[in-house]
């Protein structure tokens, strides 16, 4: 999705009765805003959004739309869907100035699942954060950050200090180290182990 490009339609006019007419036509309307410039009204043939809706990362990718003959580079970061019938009905995009940082949710991913211990003996990976925020120029925004799950053990944390973030993305979050998996125990595992805690318990009470 690097640098995806989609075209859209310059719209003449705000308010909801506007967008409803837009609608009618079979067409999504949108905004482009930021960088301290007028937003640009415009509507887009809802397809091509399904499509990049459909893929990971969708709101951590930088766009170019082309609106008439202008081009802008541009961050999704609003789609609302009607509630009853799950269509797009509006779509917010951030333009961004030369320089600008801003705040983006980046997809984690784990790899090396058949090199983990805890893994292999039965033990669930257990997702605390299935994305992670960072304060990072557009152009550098990570296509996701990878943890290696290698020698892992049933019971083991792996927290945000487990990865090396790109040059120029900066954690959100800096107060603390945080978790973002854990590798629990199977429920067989818990099962025996319950049952061996209620046998001692019995035989220290016998005693």
């Amino acid at each position: 999705m690097a640098n995806t490009v989609i075209s859209a339609e310059i719209r003449e006019r705000a308010g909801k009765g506007a967008a409803r007419a837009v609608r009618r036509a079979g067409m999504v309307p949108g905004v482009i805003y930021g960088a301290k410039q007028e937003p640009v009204l415009f509507q887009i043939d809802p397809r091509p959004l399904w499509k990049l809706l459909h893929k990971p990362g969708f709101y951590s990718h930088v766009l170019t739309v082309e609106v008439g003959k202008e081009k802008y580079e541009v961050l999704p970061r609003d789609v609302q869907f009607d509630k009853v019938t799950d269509e797009i009905m509006h779509v917010d995009l951030l333009r961004f100035a030369k320089g600008q940082t801003i705040h983006v949710e980046v997809p984690v991913r784990f790899e090396n699942e058949e090199k983990s211990p805890g893994i292999k003996k039965g033990g669930v990976l257990n997702v605390v954060r299935h994305d992670v925020e960072v304060i990072c120029a557009p152009n550098a925004i990570p296509e996701e950050l990878v943890f290696d799950l290698s020698g892992v053990e049933v019971g083991d944390s792996i927290h945000i200090s487990a990865i090396t973030l790109p040059k120029g993305v900066e954690l959100a979050i800096t107060d603390r180290d945080f978790t973002v998996a854990t590798v629990a125990a199977p429920s067989a595992l818990k099962s025996e182990e319950n049952a061996e805690s209620d046998e001692d318990e019995e035989e220290a009470t016998e005693e």
